[in-house]
């Protein structure tokens, strides 16, 4: 695989972005290709001593798009955007996906727009990872949208599913709906209306799934809309960080902290070791004609590892394209005449119905 990868997006760019691309370089068969200033990446790579391998090269894109900026505004005005052009690379057939921790709505917007939607599928999903005892269970969507109908949650539903089993290795991934209760009726009109299509899909739906079940690994697969999947996952990271801090704050003091310390070591590696989310920090932009992957944007070197590796798993596995054959084969959804127009637009959508009769699949 050619995964492309913006060096200069994130809080730690280029040095960290750099260092965890010649780490995965080192370490795999798939070529890397680094966009961005080239020669302040040329100066990261001769300040870590560690060369680099035949299998990276560089593309020039001297320009980056801020945090605060219009994602769309200046990716039209920043033609040598390190996002675009490493989203350009995977259009024109140079690279099999693009990496990026820089802005979350830049890389979402270079995706939408120079690489397009899925054809069927209405609106792209974002997911995230929650790290539980038992494995990481798919949330999404947690922010690329924040309205949506049902319709699109049941496509978030086929789209998770299929990258579970695909790239996570999840047999039959089970499908569950964030809601307040587990009874079909219990929610407001978009989770029933949603409860309903997912029960009469060919899905592996488990039913309705609060808040507190998603920690005992209720479902491998979560689904709700972006303004509710944003809150939950970071309130899910803001809390889990909060108790490790706690605690570690606690076990430091006293006289006896330190053998307490020494003792409860192994353990304190063990849970370590289960709660690593940096494992899981590349989360695919699904539904877009191409492997678009995005980390968080504090990822470091070995977060960045991580991310081109979901980026090399999703592009040899073929996600977008089983993910439009899923499409092709169960049109759930169907714009009406004349509104495609609207819903090729940023940000739009058009008018849906329900496809009905053979073929039809759900």
């Amino acid at each position: 695989m050619r995964i492309a990868v913006d060096a200069m997006g994130g809080d730690h760019a280029p040095r960290e972005v750099v260092r965890g691309a010649l780490n995965y370089a080192a370490a795999h068969a798939d070529e890397v290709i680094l966009v961005g200033d080239v020669p302040r990446i040329e100066r990261e790579i001769a300040e870590y001593g560690r060369g680099h391998p035949a299998s990276v090269s560089f593309v020039d894109a001297p320009e980056v798009i801020a945090m605060g900026e219009h994602p769309a505004a200046a990716l039209r005005t920043k033609r040598r955007a390190s996002i675009r052009v490493a989203t350009d690379l995977v259009r024109n057939g140079e690279a099999d996906g693009v990496v990026s921790a820089g802005s979350t709505g830049a890389q979402m917007a270079a995706a939408i727009l120079r690489l397009g939607r899925i054809e069927g599928i209405d609106r792209p999903a974002l997911p995230a990872h929650m790290v539980t005892a038992s494995g990481p269970i798919m949330l999404l969507d947690v922010g690329a949208n924040v309205d949506s109908d049902a319709g699109n949650l049941v496509q978030f539903a086929a789209m998770g599913a299929i990258f579970a089993e695909r790239v996570l290795k999840v047999s039959r991934p089970r499908i569950g709906l964030l809601n307040i209760g587990e009874e079909a009726e219990k929610g407001d009109a978009l989770t029933r209306e949603a409860n309903a299509l997912l029960s009469a899909s060919e899905l592996n739906f488990v039913g309705n799934v609060e808040a507190h079940d998603m920690i005992a690994h209720a479902a491998d697969v979560v689904v709700c809309d972006g303004f509710v999947g944003n809150v939950v996952i970071k309130l899910f990271e803001g809390l889990t960080g909060y108790i490790f801090r706690s605690l570690r704050a606690d076990l430091q003091q006293g006289p006896v902290a330190p053998l307490a310390l020494l003792a409860l070591k192994p353990g304190f590696e063990r849970m370590k070791q289960r709660f690593d989310y940096e494992k899981y920090g590349g989360s695919p932009l699904l539904g877009v004609r191409g492997v678009s992957i995005v980390t968080h944007g504090r990822a470091k070197a070995r977060m960045i590892e991580h991310a081109i590796g979901v980026a090399s798993e999703a592009a040899s596995a073929r996600i977008p394209e089983v993910i439009a054959e899923w499409s092709r084969s169960h049109p759930l959804l169907r714009l009406t005449e004349g509104s495609a127009e609207g819903a090729a637009g940023e940000g739009m959508t058009g008018t849906r119905t329900l496809a009905t009769g053979p073929g039809a699949g759900t």
